[in-house]
């Protein structure tokens, strides 16, 4: 391939934005280990994470 693929920044940053997401997320040893085997506690403690990401970042901003 002589052309590099073209670079759709918007793209970019969003992807860039989920996989630090899930980075962090994965700092909850219940989800990274996957815990929980049922598909419904699971789920709640992936929302009660992502909540905690989502608080942590908004408590800062004033």
């Amino acid at each position: 391939r002589s052309d590099p693929p073209p670079l759709d920044r918007e793209t970019y940053k969003r992807r860039n934005r989920i996989e630090r997401f899930f980075s962090k997320l994965k700092h909850y040893r219940a989800i990274a280990t996957r815990y929980e085997k049922h598909d419904a506690n699971f789920l709640a403690l992936v929302k009660l994470a992502a909540t905690r990401i989502w608080l942590r970042v908004y408590e800062s901003v004033t």
